[in-house]
């Protein structure tokens, strides 16, 4: 029943995006990735560090009941180690000038992709007038 009520509700956030929404959110796709790398790289100059993510496995009790109620509204209690995934975020050190220089070849890639983007972003307002 979860599985199903996930399912509606992405088909409804699907469906409520129209042709032009979709080929806008396409054709601005790598733009919108660079601009999410060079925000992160101008943080990581302003505070001298990065963050490194990584995911560690860790154990935790998980209580739960076995088998369907009986006439009493009787169950069994069983407890077992279960397995769960958790970010954890460590602070790097950085190269500054190394980072400047990323920040100066991702700002260069966008600029070059920004002209492409714009193109295509006119042919979908072309294609799908709303």
């Amino acid at each position: 029943m979860r599985l199903s009520a996930t399912v509606l509700v992405l088909a409804l956030t699907l469906a409520a995006c129209s042709a032009q929404d979709n080929c806008l959110r396409s054709a601005t796709r790598d733009i919108r990735a660079l601009d999410a790398l060079i925000a992160e790289t101008e943080a990581n100059i302003a505070r001298g560090y990065a963050y490194e993510s990584r995911e560690v496995t860790r154990w935790a009790w998980v209580r739960y009941y076995d088998g369907p109620f009986d006439a009493r509204h009787h169950r069994t209690l069983t407890r077992c180690w279960e397995p769960y995934t958790d970010i954890v975020r460590k602070p790097v050190a950085i190269d500054p000038e190394a980072e400047a220089r990323k920040l100066a070849a991702l700002k260069t890639r966008r600029a070059a992709l920004a002209s492409t983007a714009m193109t295509a972003v006119e042919d979908c307002r072309r294609l799908y007038p709303e």
